[in-house]
């Protein structure tokens, strides 16, 4: 028995160290191309660009309508639904992606001030990317069912990979502009859906009983059911992260805006921990159960360590952000330093919340994503227009201290787990975090390789 915990505790391990690892390379992938526009086309292109492209996110979270995550539920629940399952995802991402594409080159074709000074033929590219874009984030969860956590990361890394090395390719080698940039990226996109087609059908080819690849009327009204709860906790959070940019341009300038894209992507970077271990937690926990919450405790008090070090590590960081970006950019060390309270509360919440997710049945959870949204908004609006994006980080901070708590709360009052047991390291995990000799095969099978959630 104890072998077989051991194995499951590496097993999750590896997984976590393998989507770390993507999340990296994505954030590695995200800051280069933040670094290529900002140097060749200035803060405004960069400014335009972040807009654009957080306009997309949302877009795409909104169109999902919950249908990720409902996807991996259902796959991870029983397996041999996976075929039907991409089916019905894949017919869902190119109808609602496209009336939604359509919808926002309306919007901006008949509303001048929607997108500012951004021209419409911008808008139109990038609209055009947003059902492949559903697509993909569909076929991303539809892995995460099967377990094919290594083909998921292979895939989720590929898009800003792709975008850094257009960027490269289009405005360094090329010399061409923000357009052909664009274009170039929802070329991209198209591509990235040709593969996670081919991906997910070798994935799902050998799952026994399988059914066949086609849509299924019944089990799309069962998802769709289910789903709403799940479209709260998809689209709550993308508009937490994301929506302040937008409120920073509308009342402010392309160039705070850019800025302030700056800082955001650097808190974004600290929570690529968590958000892995968030990321394979979820379906493990749908699959499982625990109810009482002993393996979620244990992941969330090495991710409390972990983003601890993380947030400290981010003040120097914080200090050399205009030696990197350049002096227009002096303003992003004073933002993000704002940031990070927020962010450490924030990382720990993405965690402890995939518990929740998987087992809390009373609807707790979208509440309280509906209430710390009501409080960002109203404090954006308040402190944007004067304070500009000093406001729009302290609105983030405090929304995500709100949410840590709200979640904190209902955690305890399901799992009966106290504060300590959910947040701080006993002795034992102390010890072999801080241990550099290399286990011996015998200590592998003992007790203390069941008490290790992730390296």
């Amino acid at each position: 028995m104890k072998t077989e915990v051991a194995k499951e505790h590496r097993s999750f391990s590896s997984q976590v160290v393998g989507t770390l690892l993507a999340r990296i390379v994505m954030a590695g992938a995200s800051v280069g191309t933040s670094l290529v526009v900002a140097r060749w086309l200035g803060a405004d292109a960069l400014g335009a660009f972040a807009v654009l492209n957080v306009a997309t996110i949302v877009a795409v979270q909104v169109g999902c309508a919950g249908m990720p995550l409902a996807s991996t539920y259902f796959i991870a629940q029983e397996r041999r639904n996976a075929p039907r399952v991409w089916a019905n995802a894949l017919l869902f991402a190119f109808v609602v992606g496209s009336a939604l594409a359509l919808a926002i080159i309306g919007l901006a074709a008949t509303n001048a001030e929607l997108f500012g000074d951004i021209p419409l033929a911008f808008v139109t590219i990038v609209a055009l990317s947003i059902p492949f874009q559903l697509a993909n984030l569909l076929a991303l969860h539809v892995l995460l069912g099967v377990e094919a956590v290594s083909r998921f990361n292979v895939l989720e890394a590929a898009a800003p990979l792709l975008i850094f090395l257009n960027s490269i390719v289009v405005l360094t080698l090329a010399g061409e502009e923000l357009p052909a940039f664009l274009a170039l990226n929802t070329a991209g996109a198209v591509a990235l859906t040709v593969l996670s087609m081919w991906t997910i059908r070798r994935s799902t080819e050998n799952i026994e009983g399988a059914q066949r690849l086609r849509p299924d009327g019944e089990l799309f009204r069962r998802m769709a059911g289910y789903s709403l709860k799940f479209y709260i906790l998809t689209l709550a959070p993308v508009v937490l992260f994301r929506f302040d940019l937008l409120i920073v341009k509308y009342f402010r300038t392309w160039a705070e805006a850019g800025v302030y894209s700056v800082a955001a992507q650097v808190a974004t970077m600290l929570m690529l921990v968590p958000l892995a271990v968030s990321t394979v937690l979820f379906p493990r926990v749908a699959a499982e159960g625990d109810a009482s919450g002993e393996f979620a405790c244990k992941v969330t008090r090495h991710a409390a360590f972990v983003m601890l070090l993380l947030c400290a590590m981010a003040v120097p960081l914080g200090f050399a952000l205009p030696a990197i970006y350049g002096a227009d950019f002096t303003e992003a060390s004073v933002q993000l330093f704002i940031l990070l309270p927020g962010v450490f509360l924030i990382g720990i919440q993405s965690v402890l919340v995939q518990h929740l997710n998987a087992t809390d049945r009373t609807n707790a959870i979208p509440l309280f994503w509906i209430t710390t949204l009501a409080v960002n908004i109203a404090i954006n609006l308040a402190l944007v227009p004067r304070h500009g994006a000093r406001g729009a980080a302290l609105s983030s901070t405090v929304s995500y201290a709100l949410i840590f708590l709200l979640v904190i709360w209902r955690f305890h009052v399901q799992t009966g787990k106290p504060l300590s047991a959910i947040l701080l390291l006993n002795a034992t995990e102390l010890r072999e975090l801080f241990s550099f000799r290399r286990s011996t095969p015998s200590s592998k099978l003992s007790s203390k390789s069941s008490t290790r959630a992730f390296p």
